[in-house]
């Protein structure tokens, strides 16, 4: 069907309506995929997104994230194989690259329990000597007591890239996308009626993704996530000596290090020439349509936390951020995702809390949403994914 322009939209004077065969809500990377899924599988798909596109105020924007084979979790390194493949797919489907291979470097205190799962995840033969260190990753310093692991799969996924292709590929599937369409209201039923800011929508299926604003579309359903909106600071750190620092370098990931917390990560010199992107894992709680009011002036103890590790660990940056941008993560509790049915309205899907570590399984993840939607055994278990998890989130409709 296409996508309906706001000029359209405007030239009727009443209410769009329209029967689908399933809606989505939230045109990130999560709700892209699933969208995506559906219409491949020949179900007439409605794709909501409340802002206008492109926008950055979620969670999908911007230009990198990382994707690697190592995972503590093993929920997470079952499934990462079945992600590649599906980017491998869309890649091909696209015509475009969206995926760059450096390889990561995993950092941590020797017999860490977070780094050994990764290491299982990768198998034996991918522990770096302090040599070999040096070579993948010259410009790093460890102390003593730290190792390192090599994770060869590891990669930068080119977001913005990889949300337009896979939006693109949803429209060649005859999926419908609209933009600029906030969700006023969801009716629940054998037939689910959605009212949008600019229509009046049906189907006998709804998936959630909508990110930081999951929550507040489920309190009206009678359910409580315990979801946490963070804004996350995006800091890019200016080489000292210009050239130092190759486009071709690995990624990293920092596990508890001696002179530095869990979660810290970097990404190679892609997005900005010279600037290396490095952030902290964490952030700061946030009102999702609040995120960028932050007073003047305001301490910022996550930078300060960044500065320290850039110059204990990457000495050839600079010790102060060059580029400072902003995301959001929506986390849960235990860092894992939501990936369940609504407890009273089995045909609502819930996709959720994916805890800034999601996009690289979006294409995996919009798969189970898919058939979670459709009533069909998940291809991956989503136990470990359940709302059950988390007692007391049940309660009655407002």
């Amino acid at each position: 069907m296409g996508t309906r322009t706001r000029t359209d939209m405007a030239a009727s004077s009443q209410p769009h309506q329209d029967t689908y065969d399933a809606i989505v809500i939230g045109a990130g990377i999560q709700g892209s995929f699933t969208a995506y899924h559906l219409a491949q599988r020949h179900r007439d798909t409605l794709l909501l997104e409340q802002f206008l596109l492109p926008h950055s105020r979620g969670s999908s924007h911007g230009q990198s994230r990382i994707t690697r084979s190592a995972y503590p979790r093993l929920p997470y390194a079952r499934m990462m194989p079945d992600s590649f493949r599906l980017w491998k797919r869309l890649e091909d489907e696209a015509g475009t690259s969206l995926y760059r291979r450096t390889g990561l470097v995993v950092l941590g205190p020797a017999g860490d329990p977070e780094l050994e799962g990764c290491r299982q995840s990768l198998g034996d033969n991918h522990v770096l000597g302090a040599l070999e260190l040096a070579q993948h990753f010259p410009g790093l310093r460890l102390h003593d007591g730290e190792v390192a692991l090599w994770d060869s799969t590891g990669g930068v996924l080119f977001a913005d890239r990889a949300l337009r292709a896979v939006q693109d590929a949803f429209r060649r599937h005859g999926g419908t996308l609209q933009d600029g369409e906030r969700v006023l209201h969801i009716e629940p039923g054998a037939v689910l009626t959605i009212t949008t800011t600019a229509g009046v929508y049906r189907a006998p299926r709804l998936i959630i993704t909508a990110g930081a604003w999951t929550g507040a579309l489920l309190a009206p359903l009678g359910l409580r996530l315990p979801l946490q909106p963070l804004r996350i600071d995006v800091c890019y750190w200016k080489e000292k000596e210009p050239g130092s620092t190759s486009r071709a370098g690995p990624c990293f990931m920092a596990m508890g290090l001696s002179q530095a917390p869990h979660g810290i990560y970097g990404l190679p010199a892609l997005e900005y020439p010279g600037l290396v992107k490095v952030c902290y894992h964490h952030g700061s709680p946030t009102d999702p349509d609040e995120r960028d009011r932050v007073p003047p002036g305001t301490p910022n103890p996550d930078v300060t936390l960044l500065s320290s590790f850039i110059s204990s660990y990457l000495p050839g940056l600079e010790p102060w951020p060059a580029v400072m941008e902003t995301c959001l993560y929506t986390n849960t509790p235990d860092g894992d995702f939501i990936l369940d049915q609504h407890p009273k309205h089995s045909n609502i899907i819930i996709g959720a809390g994916f805890s800034g570590h999601g996009f690289k399984l979006a294409p995996v993840v919009g798969k189970l949403l898919c058939e979670l939607s459709l009533g069909e055994e998940p291809s991956h278990s989503t136990a470990p994914f359940a709302i059950t998890r988390f007692p007391g989130v049940l309660r009655a409709a407002l």
